[in-house]
């Protein structure tokens, strides 16, 4: 029995393979299959072994290409931050705004205008009482302020007026000037010069300290001031031994330009304390 040539295998010209369907293809590749597996076991001597070809990979179609799942590519780092972002801002912006509710208007009643009235009553009342106790406050405090300022020049001025030293005696009528005023200061002028001779002669050194000041009576221009003072005279004709005398003044002051000018001085007291040796 003379030896058939085996199929040449070659499947891919059959027109018929490239137009049956995936399950008949695979059918027909059994049976050509079991066909080529029989006429070779038949065979003794067989020239050529066939190999069973891949079946090409083919994309799938039909049922097979409806099932198929595309592949997810992986999302950007941040992707699910972004996202929750936006339906969050979406969510926001979808939402109803809330209802406004508008509450028709109601006249007040009328305890709340008696009671609004009374208020209103009590605060005028409370500022007028205010500005009524308060002006004679600020009338008191600017009156009190006027008695320091003339009971500070007063002191000032017996101080300078009577303190003196055989060396500044001289100039005394100078620095005094500024705390006299009208026909005071230049009587207060010939008196000085009068004793500046015989107290320098005499080396006299005489020194006054104010012990209390007060105010008598104050008047917008006018004012009066009693100075209490302790007055040491010593020389060395009397061995320097202290003369000790106890002074008190009342001195008549005008207001000029601000400033508080004696005009007037006389004494009320006066004691000499001096020891009898």
């Amino acid at each position: 029995m003379e030896d058939q040539p085996a199929d040449s295998g070659d499947l891919t010209t059959d027109p018929t393979a490239d137009e049956a369907p995936p399950r008949r293809r695979r059918g027909l590749w059994r049976r050509r299959a079991k066909t080529l597996e029989t006429q070779t076991t038949s065979t003794s001597e067989p020239e050529d072994t066939v190999e069973e070809p891949k079946p090409e990979s083919r994309t799938p179609v039909g049922k097979a290409g409806r099932s198929a799942k595309p592949v997810a590519e992986p999302e950007p780092a941040g992707a699910d931050e972004t996202t929750d972002e936006a339906q969050e801002s979406t969510a926001a912006e979808e939402a109803p705004a809330a209802d406004v509710i508008l509450v028709p208007h109601k006249p007040a009643g009328k305890r709340l205008q008696i009671t609004a009235a009374a208020a209103g009553v009590l605060f005028v009342g409370a500022a007028a009482f205010a500005g009524a106790t308060l002006q004679p406050y600020l009338a008191d405090r600017a009156l009190v302020d006027t008695k320091l300022d003339i009971a500070r020049t007063a002191a000032n001025a017996i101080t300078t007026l009577w303190t003196y030293t055989p060396d500044n005696m001289e100039s005394l009528p100078d620095r005094a000037q500024r705390y006299l005023g009208g026909d005071f200061a230049n009587e207060y002028r010939k008196y000085i010069d009068a004793i500046v001779a015989p107290n320098k002669q005499a080396q006299v050194t005489n020194t006054t300290e104010v012990m209390g000041a007060a105010v008598e009576s104050v008047s917008p221009t006018e004012a009066t001031a009693l100075v209490y003072t302790n007055s040491v005279a010593t020389s060395p004709v009397t061995k320097n031994i202290p003369s000790l005398r106890y002074l008190s003044y009342r001195l008549t002051m005008e207001r000029r330009d601000a400033e508080w000018l004696i005009t007037r001085m006389s004494t009320v007291t006066s004691f000499d304390l001096t020891p009898q040796l």
